[in-house]
């Protein structure tokens, strides 16, 4: 079997606070018209069961669009429900494990912050990083420090994989984000917390568009 193909142009990543007033569904199918390209399932709080129905639901909503679920961490729930990937962070296992316990046909994404992190990656088993976080952000207070724009743009010629950039990112700065070469940004807030999330997404969907065909 084959990966499913992704585009991380525009990556939603749920907060299960955030989306609470509209509901996950609502937020996500909203995103997704607006333009959203992939979509992680964060949470951190809920337990299994509830993490598992969030999943299986979303499942149905977006497998028929043909845009990938992403579940972040719970790789046993990824497995059970069928998800289209999974993303760890640095403290969440050797990449090489998880790509054992997934099998060869689901996306594996890898957060990574550092030249020592990119250096790091195993070849061959993971599919994209997700790089920053870039600013500092409220909905991961456990954040590494942010590495900015700048670093950002250091970073990404160190390693050959598709890159999503991660932390902080929205309207204001994402032509900015885009201009570095990566492929794509990963946003919470600047989606889930916005009064119109298909507005948000449309228009931060419009940004990268604009920001990719500026670049050389």
């Amino acid at each position: 079997m084959t990966r499913p193909a992704f585009d991380l142009s525009l990556y939603l990543v749920t907060d299960p606070a955030l989306v609470r007033p509209r509901g996950l569904r609502a937020t996500v199918e909203a995103a997704v018209r607006g333009g959203a390209t992939l979509v992680q399932l964060r949470d951190k709080m809920s337990d299994d069961r509830a993490f598992a129905r969030d999943a299986e639901d979303l499942l149905a909503l977006l497998r028929p669009l043909g845009v990938p679920l992403v579940v972040n961490d719970r790789v046993d729930i990824a497995c059970a429900v069928g998800a289209d990937g999974v993303h760890i962070g640095q403290d969440d296992g050797d990449p090489r494990r998880v790509r054992d316990r997934i099998g060869p046909a689901m996306i594996l994404g890898l957060s990574a912050g550092t030249a020592e992190e990119f250096a790091a990656v195993p070849a061959g088993v993971v599919d994209y990083l997700g790089v920053g976080p870039v600013r500092a952000t409220g909905t991961k207070p456990d954040h590494d420090p942010p590495i900015g724009v700048d670093g950002l743009a250091r970073l990404l010629p160190l390693h050959p994989l598709p890159k999503v950039a991660i932390g902080g990112i929205g309207l204001a700065n994402a032509r900015d984000v885009i201009a570095t070469g990566v492929e794509g940004v990963a946003v919470v807030s600047a989606i889930c917390a916005a009064e119109d999330p298909e507005a948000a997404a449309r228009e931060l969907a419009s940004i990268i568009g604009e920001a990719r065909a500026a670049r050389p």
